[in-house]
């Protein structure tokens, strides 16, 4: 390697990095990998795993599966993000899910009429308001647990864990713990239609991420972001809004999670208060931890999140395909929370280190 010389200091410049070190330097080389050998044991394991087939205009195939079924997890990762980047946490998520679910399917419903001799399904309230009202129940979820964060200073883990039992509570209670089943066409089409091929519920999680990541890099909310998230006291102190700011994410992650039920209510074509968005929260934390996001807050990763999430949707579709019972899931999701929360931490790293020396 060459040292070229600074001809304004007359002095040696440092020798560029390589390519090969800076790609083993960036910060999703460890989830792409990962995911990346997912997909291999996929393709020994499993027969037709890469075959990919168009059927009346549609694409199937395994791979299209993941990334549909994954995709109310990448956007309640989106959320969780900008959540945790501020040392936060939301273990409501679940609970929102499931309540927006609630109120589409309910005001959705479906009632028989007759046109002309033929029998179809119209829709009890108006499509357009019935997504508001879900995605309105959400942000005021958000708003409840962002103010008690912000404002009365709860911690996160508590204040979303009000709402976390609050939440899908008050659904049960719209349900009166029954499964409302739609059977207004049109909304099937939001978790399971297609639009060019590929399923729509791809493009809505590509729209959001694309806003989502225009906004923290275009704009000063990302840098306002990791700024609260490494030290909230010194950025209050430097004129930033900081209740205003984690109560923005707050809001933000419970709207990612109003849009994640009403992909997993259109596509099961009802809203089940018990079940819908179960555990869902714990899958969103994992996968933004697995995309390279700190829980020390400040650095965070849009794309790692998006990875992480395929991450688990691809173990679980693996687990499944290869004829594993069901619990064994939960078992290799610990497993790997485990080994993730110890990369993590700065006192087994610097261990590791003492030891390999």
């Amino acid at each position: 390697m060459t040292t070229r010389v600074d001809p304004a200091l007359g002095k040696p410049e440092a020798p560029a990095a390589s390519l090969r070190t800076v790609l083993l330097q960036h910060p999703l080389l460890r989830p792409a990998a990962a995911l990346i050998v997912l997909l291999v044991l996929d393709a020994l394991l499993v027969p037709g795993f890469f075959r990919l087939e168009i059927k009346d205009g549609h694409l199937y195939g395994a791979l299209v599966d993941i990334l549909n079924r994954a995709a109310p997890l990448m956007l309640a990762a989106l959320g969780m993000t900008l959540v945790i980047a501020t040392r936060g946490i939301d273990i409501s998520v679940g609970a929102v899910v499931a309540l927006s679910g609630t109120v589409a399917a309910t005001l959705i419903g479906g009632t028989m009429v007759v046109n002309n001799g033929v029998p179809e399904y119209v829709a009890n309230t108006p499509m357009g308001m019935a997504l508001a009202a879900a995605v309105g129940v959400a942000l005021l979820c958000g708003l409840w647990n962002g103010v008690l964060v912000a404002g009365i200073r709860l911690q996160p883990i508590v204040a979303t864990l009000i709402l976390m039992v609050a939440g899908r509570g008050l659904a049960q209670l719209i349900t009166d713990g029954q499964i409302v089943t739609v059977y207004y066409k049109p909304y099937f089409f939001l978790g399971s239609g297609y639009l060019a091929g590929l399923p729509f519920s791809l493009f809505v999680v590509a729209a959001l991420f694309a806003l989502t990541l225009l906004l923290v890099k275009k704009t000063a909310l990302g840098l306002f972001i990791q700024t609260v998230g490494i030290n909230p006291v010194a950025a209050r102190l430097a004129g930033l809004r900081t209740a205003t700011l984690i109560i923005f994410v707050y809001v933000f992650c419970s709207a990612c999670a109003g849009l994640a039920g009403l992909l997993i209510t259109s596509n099961i074509k009802s809203a089940d208060a018990n079940n819908a968005g179960l555990l869902l929260e714990l899958d969103a934390i994992l996968a933004v931890t697995l995309g390279g996001t700190s829980l020390a807050g400040g650095k965070f990763s849009l794309a790692g999140s998006m990875i992480g999430a395929l991450i688990i949707q691809t173990l679980t579709y693996t687990i499944y395909s290869l004829g594993v019972p069901p619990e064994v899931n939960m078992v290799v999701k610990a497993i790997v929370v485990f080994i993730v929360c110890i990369s993590q931490s700065g006192e087994f790293r610097q261990l590791l280190k003492k030891r390999t020396a």
